[in-house]
């Protein structure tokens, strides 16, 4: 299952359950659309995997399987020009 995270790792943007430029990869790396794509070309900074549109979960299920509300960032060498 899938822990949506709540934001993105590198400039800590908020990415609910259903934001359309959330961006994963296979370790479920959290990442908006914007610093996916000028940042991070493309690519996952901590497996080198792809970073593709995070599922939406229905709203029936978030209540048997709630969103993450743990906020994970990382210090990548592309991320900290970020503010």
């Amino acid at each position: 299952m899938l822990d949506l995270r709540p934001n993105c790792e590198c400039c800590d943007k908020d990415l609910p359950n259903g934001a359309p430029d959330a961006l994963i990869c296979t370790y479920e790396c959290t990442f908006c659309a914007d610093c996916a794509r000028t940042r991070l070309g493309g690519l996952c900074p901590n497996c080198g995997g792809d970073l593709v549109k995070r599922p939406t979960r229905p709203a029936r299920m978030l209540e048997k399987h709630p969103a993450s509300t743990k906020r994970v960032r990382k210090d990548h060498a592309p991320c900290r020009q970020v503010a």
